[in-house]
């Protein structure tokens, strides 16, 4: 399609007389071509002047798709002497301004056309001028080691487009902010001073080629400002300085910087690799609350520079004042450094791209989202109208009649009163959109009153590392009012506040998580929550304040995704090329933290029971061993090749099992591998199979197990396996075959009633099962299963008696009484269920339906209570240290109406439980209990 066939617009001539004189040399342009030229020529002089030189190009141009004409214009430049590249350059700025101004103005081209072409024309302006500088000296041989060879990737010079070029983003008459480095990995010792001198030389030679001002105008300005520290350092900076650089002295305004940053010229793969490197600067893992404080104060210079806006419209900085281009700027990218480090999908350079992806992942509402970005729009394109009338490097509105009256022509509506109305409405509205994000609401400066108790815990605060900055301490100020509110709402507020002191003393700093708290009040109710409830998880928060972010993140009390999504959300993580196996391991630990913690959430608030709790941990659990089986395969085959042949799987035993994990449960796991006979792994540092996948075994321990920089996962208890601890820490399948039906004792047989296969393959894990279901069914004597029972019944409450009415998990009739009986009537039953209440189900002469329904009752209260403890104080039960919040949950999930009345409750359960399942074991083959 033409040119012509897209115009649905057109300027009116404000300059009839110029119009005239353009349209004077284009005999050729008819109809809507023809009106287009004439307002065009009629506003603005620059692009009548372009019309006029350029009349015969232009004839052609208008006659084919103008992104065919500008990207030809394009390719058509290329590296060569300084004298013909500046010329070419300059000519190819002046068509593409021409024909980029004429498909905006004709609408033709919507704004991300019109800003991606110039911004293509300045990266491929960029990269020719750089290697024309680069060809002499390529030439004579004067950068160490490099020749005309190297011109492609410019000898490792690279060059990054920031800002509004990094976005492709460029309007008509913008500088373009470049950052200049080169890779000294390519150079040796006294090579990388000498190569950096060439490059300085060749640096500003290209910038000379694009911004000097010849008789044939210039091609872009260029500002190399953004570098590193560039009042002290060269054009061109080491790429090893620079990442120093920002590790240890990168500012605010520099990541924010960073956002739109890409390499645009010269070596590429350079700029992509340093890019990649600094990503932990740009994009904090965290949530990074505290960017909307760093935002505002760049926003507050900005301000002070160029004043605050006037009632008037006259003069006014349509990019730079309140409620303006730089506002919606600073809105989205904001946003995108809060959360783009967790949310890699947030890490886009454009702003209306950046807008929607927002939206999308609920951080800003679709109704602000689609008005801002509507309102950028208009924005941008009467930014650009300013800058067609001259070419000029200017965000002013007109102060003149005449102006306005120019302005007004060139938007094709003529009104100027309409005009100022509109702008005044937009301006109005960015304005009250984005001014609340970046200065919130500040708190109330007075203090509810609080008890001597409290008020000397509050007032010992000031001494704790979190508070230890003025920035830290100014944020937390805000918020105190409101926290301290909180914690006087609670039914006992000094043990609320303690428990907060708790948090706040263990918090080794304050500004990324009192910035949190700031910016979602949210987090105030449920810290105060925590705090009037929950000491152990406060105590956590203390350790592991980054899984608040998972709070605000929309999807927080959605409803729970299961194993299966699970598993898909962490290996997709895993699966990122750019983690190395430790980063993996740390990934995982954040990730599951996150998940952990909302489990955690949900009991607390009632909205999920113990039951579900519990089945929750348990599937985290499960994808969790998936992901870091897998990563641990990956990672020990890179380092031993892998075992032809062999296949090998992960048992869930016990709790993991029978799904019935708690917040702070171990895991109980077995590896089985089946390799080929005297097979070995076919790598670098070959092993036999057995020692492969016993220290794969290990390895697999120790990844869910060891302490990183992350923290840990979960205790494992391998105790489980044939043999115990003297066995081989993986079993071979053939051996534990063999082991099962031969010498397993009942315990184990048991143990084999809530074991499943939680990873590994899958061929392996159908046939275990299928050897699971056979073994199970085969018939056991009766009498030997109850005496071996009675047996580890008497062992185990003679290792772990009952403490107390709270110890609800061992001696007679506690939780694991219960569980174990429940496996040994699955066990007679020869039935494969491993989920405890399941097992009690079963139908059995052991006990009568009515003594199992009663057992089944009695484990879900114990079941419960346990649940709670570990929740609330990580240990054994002590009510007496529980707040009020914990101790309402304890009676909610007890289901009793007082503590009194609960300690009865447990006190008679777990007697009738011990008297059920002692009548059933003593009564012996045949004996039906009541």
């Amino acid at each position: 399609m033409t040119f012509a066939d897209q115009i649905t617009r057109a300027p009116i001539p404000h300059d009839t007389v110029l119009a005239q004189d353009a349209l004077s040399h284009l005999g050729w342009a008819s109809g809507r071509t023809r009106e287009l030229l004439c307002g065009t020529a009629g506003c603005s002089p620059y692009l009548a002047g372009l019309m006029t030189r350029h009349r015969d190009w232009l004839e052609t141009a208008l006659d084919q798709d103008p992104a065919a004409v500008i990207a030809a214009e394009i390719a058509a430049l290329q590296p060569g002497p300084a004298s013909d590249t500046g010329k070419a350059l300059r000519l190819a700025k002046q068509r593409v301004a021409l024909l980029t101004g004429l498909a905006d103005l004709g609408g033709v081209w919507g704004l991300d056309a019109v800003t991606g072409a110039l911004t293509q024309l300045a990266d491929r302006g960029t990269d020719v001028a750089l290697k024309s500088a680069l060809i002499q000296p390529l030439t004579r041989g004067k950068i160490p080691g490099q020749s005309l060879d190297d011109l492609d990737h410019a000898a490792g010079l690279t060059v990054l487009a920031m800002g509004k070029m990094g976005a492709f983003e460029l309007n008509y008459s913008s500088d373009i902010d470049l950052i200049c480095l080169f890779d000294d990995s390519r150079f040796d010792g006294p090579d990388v001073m000498e190569a950096r001198a060439i490059f300085i030389k060749a640096v500003r030679q290209a910038m000379g080629l694009l911004s000097d001002n010849t008789g044939d105008g210039y091609v872009f300005r260029t500002d190399l400002r953004l570098r590193p520290d560039p009042s002290v350092t060269p054009v061109v900076v080491s790429i090893t300085a620079a990442e120093r650089y920002y590790e240890a002295l990168g500012r605010a305004w520099e990541r924010a910087a960073y956002v739109k940053a890409r390499p645009c010229a010269g070596d590429l793969k350079a700029g992509h690799r340093f890019l990649k490197d600094i990503r932990p600067f740009i994009w904090r893992r965290h949530l990074d609350f505290a960017t909307i404080h760093e935002a505002q104060d760049m926003r507050l210079k900005i301000r002070a520079q160029k004043g605050r806006a006037s009632e008037s419209l006259d003069g006014r900085n349509v990019k730079l004042s309140p409620g303006g281009i730089r506002e919606i700027e600073f809105f989205t990218q904001t946003r995108q450094l809060i959360a783009g480090g967790r949310d890699p999908e947030l890490r886009m350079r454009e702003t209306r791209r950046g807008l929607a992806a927002l939206a999308e992942k609920g951080w800003v509402t679709t109704d602000v989202a689609t008005t801002l970005d509507a309102d950028y729009l208009a924005l941008r394109e009467m930014e650009h109208r300013l800058q067609m009338v001259q070419d000029a490097q200017t965000h002013a509105l007109p102060s003149a009649e005449d102006g306005w009256q120019r302005l007004a022509d060139f938007t094709g509506g003529g009104d100027v009163a309409q005009l100022k109305d509109t702008l005044r409405e937009r301006f109005e509205r960015v304005y009250a959109l984005t001014e609340e994000f970046f200065a919130p609401e500040r708190a109330e400066s007075l203090l509810p009153e609080m008890t001597g108790t409290a008020e000397k815990v509050v007032d010992r605060w000031k001494s704790y590392p979190a508070l230890r900055s003025e920035r830290a301490q100014e944020i937390f100020a805000r918020i105190l009012p409101k926290l301290l509110a909180g914690f006087q709402r609670a039914a006992d507020p000094d043990g609320a506040i303690l428990q907060f002191d708790g948090f706040l003393r263990g918090l080794p700093a304050g500004v990324q998580v009192f910035s949190l708290f700031e910016a979602n009040p949210q987090l105030i109710d449920l810290m105060v929550d925590i705090s009037s409830t929950a000491p152990a998880l406060a105590q956590y928060l203390s350790n592991n304040s980054g899984v608040l972010d998972a709070v605000i993140g929309g999807d927080f009390f959605d409803a729970w995704p299961g194993s299966t999504r699970l598993t898909e959300e962490l290996t997709a993580l895993l699966d990122n090329p750019d983690l190395d196996y430790e980063l993996r391991l740390d990934t995982t630990r954040h990730w599951q933290k996150d998940w952990h913690f909302r489990i955690g959430v949900h009991h607390l608030r009632g909205l999920i029971s113990p039951d579900e709790a519990a089945a929750e941990y348990s599937d985290l659990a499960e994808a969790v061993v998936q992901g870091m089986w897998q990563a641990t395969c990956a990672e020990f085959a890179r380092k031993h090749g892998a075992v032809p042949g062999s296949r090998a799987i992960v048992l869930g035993m016990g709790s993991l099992g029978a799904r019935k994990l708690g917040a702070r449960s171990d895991l109980d796991l077995i590896v089985i591998y089946d390799a080929p006979v005297d097979a070995q792994s076919d790598g670098k540092r070959p092993l036999e199979a057995r020692t492969y996948f016993a220290r794969l075994t290990k390895a697999l321990v120790t990844s869910l197990s060891a302490q990183t920089a992350a923290g840990t996962l979960y205790e494992v208890d391998m105790r489980l396996r044939p043999s115990g601890r003297q066995g081989p820490a993986a079993a071979s399948w053939a051996s534990f075959q063999t082991y099962q039906r031969k010498e397993a004792w009942t315990w184990e047989h048991l143990a084999l009633t809530r074991a499943r296969v939680v990873a590994g393959n899958e061929g392996l894990g159908e046939a275990f099962e299928d050897f699971r279901c056979k073994l199970l069914a085969e018939p056991q004597d009766r009498a030997k299963v109850l005496r071996d029972l009675a047996d580890m019944r008497r062992r185990l409450s003679e290792a772990k008696p009952r403490s107390g009415v709270w110890d609800v998990s061992n001696g007679p009739g506690g939780l694991q009484d219960i569980e174990l009986f429940g496996q040994a009537i699955a066990l007679l039953a020869g039935d494969p269920e491993t989920a405890s209440a399941a097992q009690l189900r079963l139908e059995t002469d052991l006990a009568s339906p009515e003594a199992r329904a009663k057992l089944l009752e009695i484990g879900t209260l114990l079941a419960a209570v346990k649940s709670v403890a570990r929740l609330l104080t990580g240990r054994g039960l002590e009510p007496s240290r529980l707040g009020q919040g914990g101790l309402a949950m304890l009676l909610r999930d007890g289901k009793c109406d007082d503590l009194e009345a609960l300690e009865v409750a447990l006190d008679a359960a777990t007697t009738t439980a011990a008297g059920i399942i002692d009548v059933a074991i003593n009564a012996g083959e045949g004996a039906d209990v009541a």
